[in-house]
């Protein structure tokens, strides 16, 4: 036998993705690399590690027995590192955080500083939908999570970094509205939602129902940046939050429709499992979002508070 650890690395990214394409993506890597990779890692081995049934990549029983040593592996070269930095006096270890969609405009900037200060930290970010989000934080598989609304039925600490604000927003050849007439015009117009289970989808359903608008859905997008668009393009109307349309306001592509009972406000929040012990590295970071917050939110968001 003569594999390598980047070989064990990519088979394992393989294995959780169930994807050449999506492991050379999170791998920052092409296609041709991967699967030569692997096919390299294949040749040492007389029994198969994946199999292509249709389209579809399967990991075979026998891949999956080394999938979980390939893991144990990298996780003992990962602890080497980590040790030998400690030893060093820097402060090591992974860091995961798992990320709603739309929070991917609000989370890079309440980590940048840490990381670039503390480089001994590996950083493991996932950005998903809220389902997968809450999924992994119940399943203690990240540190913390990144939400716009808190998960019921579930104990958690949490921390509040940011207001977020949804608006009804429309393209600029959308005409202007009496805001006292928005559920007349929202009865005939065509609105575009994110897919089921999305805290946008929940925050516009929620709205359309307590103000007794029945609309009709033209178009349903699983991310902001496809709705934002769509909303572009002409294709309908949405609510949608204001953390991801800087650039559109500003330059005109997009704007904001006065509507009653908008914005829909809720908070950008960090949360973790109540009662979880923290690695060092989580609770350093920790430290530092309650020290640094407030001077994030200042220098990076502060227009949020003028529209």
């Amino acid at each position: 036998m003569n594999y390598t650890l980047h070989q064990l690395q990519v088979f394992l990214k393989i294995t959780q993705t169930k994807s050449i394409t999506k492991a050379a993506e999170q791998l920052h890597l092409t296609q041709p690399a991967v699967s030569i990779q692997l096919r390299n890692l294949q040749d040492q081995f007389e029994i198969p590690l994946t199999e292509v049934v249709g389209r579809q990549l399967y990991i075979t029983d026998f891949g999956k027995e080394i999938a979980l040593a390939a893991e144990n592996i990298v996780n003992e070269v990962y602890n080497i590192n980590y040790k030998t930095l400690a030893f060093k006096g820097i402060l090591t270890g992974k860091l995961k955080i798992s990320v709603v969609s739309t929070g991917k405009y609000v989370m890079p900037y309440f980590l940048s500083d840490f990381t670039n200060s503390n480089t001994g930290i590996e950083l493991e970010m996932d950005v998903t939908n809220k389902l997968k989000v809450i999924k992994a934080l119940r399943n203690n598989e990240v540190d913390f999570a990144l939400v716009s609304t808190l998960p019921s039925a579930m104990a958690v600490d949490s921390e509040v970094l940011l207001t977020n604000k949804l608006f009804l927003v429309s393209n600029q050849n959308n005409p202007l509205i009496n805001p006292k007439k928005t559920k007349e015009y929202l009865t005939e117009s065509s609105l575009i939602y994110r897919e089921e289970g999305s805290a946008t989808r929940i925050a516009m359903e929620n709205y359309l129902s307590n103000h007794g608008i029945q609309a009709k859905m033209k178009l349903q997008l699983t991310s902001n940046e496809a709705v934002k668009q769509a909303v572009i393009a002409g294709l309908g109307l949405s609510i949608m939050p204001l953390i991801g349309l800087k650039n559109e306001l500003e330059n005109g592509s997009i704007k904001i429709v006065p509507s009653k009972g908008l914005p829909v406000v809720t908070n950008w929040t960090l949360i973790w499992l109540k009662g979880k012990k923290m690695s060092p590295a989580a609770s350093a970071y920790l430290d530092f979002i309650k020290r640094e917050k407030e001077r994030i939110k200042n220098l990076n968001f502060s227009w949020i508070d003028s529209i």
